[in-house]
């Protein structure tokens, strides 16, 4: 059962003066004895982020400023302002997705890595020779901030998603020379220097081939031309700069660092061979 008064009393702020509350003698007193009732200006609505009222205020970037660097102008003038402490502020759409990726890209790129060495450590059944695959992966980060920079391409969200793509495209090099190298170790009995020179020599063109394919397949990325190309062409320069740095380094530096881990794990299993017994002598 709902009650409530007719609709000719309800319209009108005159309204208000019709309402009646209890004071502390249980009487009943019309509202306009206990608080003062005045007409203005005010908005129909009051827009309200969570429990508070809020003002949303649009920018949009102009053309070849990336959204980090309008996000970064937008603090600096609010700080500038000096807003009281019972005001607060935050970003919304593309700016707040752009600054939640920015917070949660390390936490990805070390769960990324983390996944990547346990699964070749379980592949090769080795703590050793998954960190000589992992060290081919920071040439190609370096190649693709490096080219970012280069052009003038921004480190936004697709940036971010081509470093990445990069761990899972690059580490294909370290894992052709070290699974050549450990095999040519194990069926044939090579050094660890011939086993890495042999996999090098080997295993160039196979890894020159899919390098490229995967390179050129990014051109039309990197150079496209069109409606929205250029929210695509950090992907493209990231991935076909961090493809070229990373195949001119780790031709070089992975049988170094292979050769290394190498001398490493052996050492590591002559000491723990070697743990000295040791034994208590009672004299008689």
């Amino acid at each position: 059962m709902i009650l409530e008064v007719e609709p000719d009393f309800q319209l009108g702020p005159n309204a208000l003066s019709r309402i009646y509350a209890t004071s502390s003698s249980g009487q009943q007193v019309p509202l306009s004895e206990i608080a003062k009732i005045t007409s203005t200006v005010a908005p129909i609505a009051v827009n309200h982020q969570g429990q508070f009222p809020s003002v949303t205020l649009s920018f949009n970037p102009p053309p070849n400023v990336a959204i980090g660097e309008a996000v970064t102008a937008i603090q600096q003038a609010t700080k500038e302002l000096h807003l009281p402490a019972s005001i607060a502020t935050s970003f919304q759409g593309s700016a707040q997705a752009f600054q939640n990726s920015l917070s949660n890209t390390p936490i990805l790129i070390l769960a990324a890595l983390i996944a990547v060495y346990i699964i070749l450590g379980m592949l090769y059944e080795s703590t050793i020779h998954p960190i000589t695959i992992i060290s081919t992966l920071p040439s190609a980060g370096l190649g693709a901030l490096l080219t970012l920079m280069l052009f003038g391409m921004p480190l936004d969200v697709i940036g971010i998603i081509g470093i990445i793509l990069l761990i899972g495209i690059v580490k294909k090099n370290g894992i052709m020379l070290v699974d050549f190298a450990l095999v040519g170790q194990r069926e044939r009995g090579l050094g660890t220097e011939e086993a890495i020179h042999e996999a090098c020599r080997l295993r160039f063109r196979p890894i020159l081939m899919t390098t490229m394919c995967a390179l050129l397949g990014d051109v039309p990325l990197m150079l496209g031309t069109g409606i929205g190309s250029e929210t695509r062409q950090p992907l493209g320069y990231a991935i076909v700069g961090g493809l070229l740095v990373s195949q001119l380094l780790t031709l070089f530096t992975t049988p170094v660092v292979c050769i290394y881990m190498d001398r490493l794990g052996n050492l590591l299993s002559r000491r723990n061979r070697a743990a000295p017994v040791e034994a208590n002598v009672v004299p008689q």
